[in-house]
């Protein structure tokens, strides 16, 4: 261990607020900045050690990145430190999403606000296209891999099977996998974080695991009801006292839902999300999705932030005897609530043991199944989306049971069709990042819509 203070906990909320005031570009570009902070700078822990945390978060469901930074808190301050790390992580994401969700209630109809929204959309759209990429080519190493990948993707556009039903058979088929000794269902680890390799010993962690990492079955026990308190009594208070067709209800409902089943990130679950929040409950119309998403990736935060904006809109429209816009507020918070409160369960009730998992084959298979999985399932989010940037109306076909939304080619908007293009064009020629696509695009759909082109 180096010769260094070791930092107190006010000390370490200093840069746990540096980190979330500065965690944009999404997971990646988060869990880099971590590694650079914490890692290279800090030197709090080493290369192995970061990464061993890495693999363990993203066998859990839920925003690795700050379920990462809740692992790194609690190794160095104990549970206290967790909770530090995970709130100071989110609170920024949670303060611009609200703030831009009453701008949004108040004057997203405007002709500035609606032409800065319209660019928002294609670049949106050409970012989750990346992510398409991005991850298919890390996780379809193989025809197994693919074969998932596309059956999870006919699923759930061509069939309408719901996202947790495509995890569940997902993981089912990696473990088959893995009990018949099928070397395409190995799971395989993450590369290297990135930057400066950082050894044990040049850390202040060192090698050694903490005390505290060490809990027997009556401390994990109390843990559990304390956070599953904290998680569902307020649930199962709001169906109770207010009844299930309560839109808070359905909020903590559906989004408590959401945080079991969020397996490989935010795009992967958006789609589910999306068509739930649109189809289902009428919370939001086709392109608002594309609105909320365009605040969350242009926000500190996770990306999962935007079911912030996706509450706050359903409660917003249906506030019963409340004014609106305290609908809302409390519609996102609670939304807020029951997404990321079960982050920290799964954390300190799971990092003890991580060893463990961590050296589970047969649940890593599982996790190798789901991940080709997400694939499909962002491939739906992205054509989703597309045709509702792209398309002014959509009509379903039916045939053999299949149900497929199909655009109406008429209604194909030429000025969106120019702006996916550009968008597309910055991504994949000229490497731009989130944030620089992202104020491109508003600014040119301004631009489109002043000229009365858009």
């Amino acid at each position: 261990m180096q010769n260094r203070p070791y930092p107190t906990l006010s000390q370490a909320a200093r840069i746990w607020a540096r980190i979330g005031l500065l965690s944009f570009g999404g997971p990646a570009g988060q869990i880099a900045l971590m590694h650079r902070i914490l890692v290279e700078e800090q030197r709090w822990l080493g290369e192995k050690r970061f990464l061993h945390a890495l693999n363990f978060c993203m066998l859990l469901p839920g925003p690795e990145a700050m379920q990462l930074a809740i692992y790194i808190g609690w190794l160095m301050h104990r549970i206290p430190g967790g909770i530090v790390a995970g709130l100071l992580f989110v609170l920024p994401g949670l303060v611009s999403i609200m703030a831009l969700s009453w701008i949004y209630a108040l004057w997203g109809q405007t002709d500035t606000l609606g032409a800065l929204f319209f660019g928002l959309k294609a670049a949106v759209l050409a970012i989750v296209v990346q992510a398409v990429i991005r991850i298919g080519a890390r996780a379809l190493r193989n025809g197994a891999m693919i074969a998932v990948a596309v059956g999870s993707f006919v699923a759930i556009f061509a069939l309408g099977v719901p996202f947790p039903v495509i995890i569940l058979a997902a993981g089912l088929i990696g473990l088959a996998g893995a009990r018949a000794g099928l070397a395409a269902f190995r799971g395989g680890g993450h590369g290297k974080a990135g930057g400066v390799s950082v050894a044990p010993a040049e850390t202040l962690l060192g090698e050694d695991a903490p005390d505290h990492a060490r809990i027997g079955p009556a401390g994990a026990r109390r843990l559990s009801a304390l956070f599953l308190a904290l998680w569902l009594v307020p649930v199962a208070a709001l169906f109770l006292l207010a009844g299930p067709g309560n839109v808070f209800a359905q909020i903590a409902g559906f989004f408590s839902v959401m945080a079991v089943v969020t397996f490989g990130g935010a795009y992967a679950v958006l789609a589910y999300v999306a068509q739930q929040a649109v189809d289902t409950y009428g919370w939001l119309a086709p392109g608002e999705m594309l609105d909320g998403l365009g605040m969350a990736e242009t926000t500190p935060g996770p990306l999962i932030m935007v079911t912030q904006f996706v509450g706050f809109m359903g409660a917003f429209r249906d506030p019963g005897a409340m004014p609106p816009l305290l609908a809302g507020t409390l519609g996102g918070l609670l939304t807020t609530w029951v997404t990321y409160v079960p982050c920290f369960l799964w954390i300190f009730l799971g990092a003890p043991f991580v060893e463990r998992l961590r050296d589970n084959h047969v649940l890593s298979a599982a996790l190798t199944a789901i991940t080709a999985a997400v694939v499909g399932v962002i491939g739906n989010l992205a054509v989703w989306f597309g045709l509702h940037v792209l398309f002014g109306q959509l009509r379903t076909l039916t045939a053999w049971g299949l149900a497929l939304d199909w655009p109406v080619w008429r209604t194909l908007d030429p000025a969106a069709l120019l702006l996916v293009v550009a968008a597309m064009i910055a991504v994949f020629r000229f490497r731009l990042g989130a944030v620089a696509v992202l104020a491109g695009c508003a600014l040119a759909g301004l631009v489109l819509r002043l000229a009365g082109i858009a």
